[in-house]
C-alpha cells in the first residue's frame, strides 16, 4: 500500500464519518438553539433544561436515522473490502 492509497482510504473514512454523524449533530444544534431562545424569552436560566430534550430528540432521531447511517457504513465497509482485495 502506498501513500496515495492510504490517503484515499482515510479520505473515505472521514467522509463516511461526516455523512453519518452530521445529521445528529445538526439536530442537536437546532434543538439546543430552540431551547436557548425559549430560555432567553422566558428568562428561565436552568442549565439542565437543555439536556433532557436534546437527549430525547437525538435518541429518537438516531432511531429514525439508523437505516441511513448503516447504509453509509456498509458502503464504506464494501469500499474497504474492495481495497483489501485489490492490494492482495
Amino acid at each position: 500500500m502506498n501513500e496515495a492509497q492510504a490517503l484515499d482510504i482515510a479520505r473515505e473514512a472521514v467522509y463516511a464519518l461526516l455523512i453519518t454523524a452530521s445529521p445528529l449533530m445538526l439536530i442537536g444544534l437546532f434543538v439546543g438553539l430552540a431551547i436557548a431562545i425559549i430560555q432567553a424569552l422566558t428568562q428561565i436560566q436552568e442549565v439542565t433544561l437543555t439536556f433532557v430534550p436534546k437527549i430525547i430528540v437525538i435518541f429518537l432521531s438516531m432511531l429514525a436515522l439508523i437505516p441511513f447511517m448503516l447504509s453509509h457504513l456498509q458502503d464504506l465497509t464494501y469500499y474497504l473490502m474492495d481495497k483489501i482485495v485489490a492490494i492482495g
